[in-house]
């Protein structure tokens, strides 16, 4: 069943995935899921690659009139660890106005981050960036939730980490589909709908 699962998340969903920028269709918002800037490995600490190309792969939406703001969704369970400030700090460095940048600081898992942004900031259409495998699970999710996104697929990782990790997925898929479908899992948090900033957001 886990590998039956594994599979029809890895297929169904790949209609509504973009790789090429020139294909894109708009949305006013992209939701970036989070994940650490730095990895611990053998007692060294690395700058994560995911986490670099799900942030370039925003910033370049942005720059090229495909979105008008983003959502970052990530951990911030510490005062010591919040990804939501890193990713919008970055972005920023990038080149996109931070005044365009909103921050859900309750991402803490995938399935929180994806119906926070619908029942916290309002997205129905919208487009998820992160990488490929990611974004399949991220879009049955949002589906099973009722939502309509696309996505957007930042660049996969070459190495024995990229292995290890979809080995991971493959167990993530599992438990996203018992959370939807079985469990009925809410997030950990939801709290008081907030409004989303983006360009030209007086002239929508």
């Amino acid at each position: 069943m886990i590998i039956s699962i594994d599979w029809y998340i890895g297929n169904e969903f790949n209609q509504f995935i973009y790789s090429d920028i020139n294909r894109v269709p708009h949305r006013k918002i992209a939701l970036v899921l989070g994940t650490s800037k730095y990895i611990q490995q053998s007692g060294e600490t690395y700058y994560n690659a995911y986490y670099a190309y799900r942030v370039k792969a925003a910033a370049k939406l942005y720059q090229a009139g495909k979105i008008d703001g983003i959502l970052v969704s990530g951990d911030n369970s510490t005062q010591f660890y919040d990804e939501p400030s890193q990713m919008t700090q970055d972005l920023i460095n990038l080149g996109v106005p931070s005044e365009y940048i909103n921050q859900d600081y309750a991402g803490f898992r995938t399935l929180d981050s994806i119906v926070r942004a619908n029942k916290v900031f309002g997205l129905e259409d919208y487009t998820i960036i992160s990488q490929k495998f990611h974004c399949q699970r991220a879009l049955y999710i949002a589906q099973s939730k009722g939502q309509n996104p696309i996505a957007f697929s930042a660049s996969k990782v070459q190495s024995f980490a990229g292995i290890k990790t979809r080995l991971r997925e493959v167990l993530a898929r599992f438990k996203a589909f018992l959370d939807c479908k079985i469990l009925k899992t809410s997030p950990k948090f939801l709290g008081e709908p907030e409004t989303i900033n983006y360009r030209n957001y007086n002239n929508r």
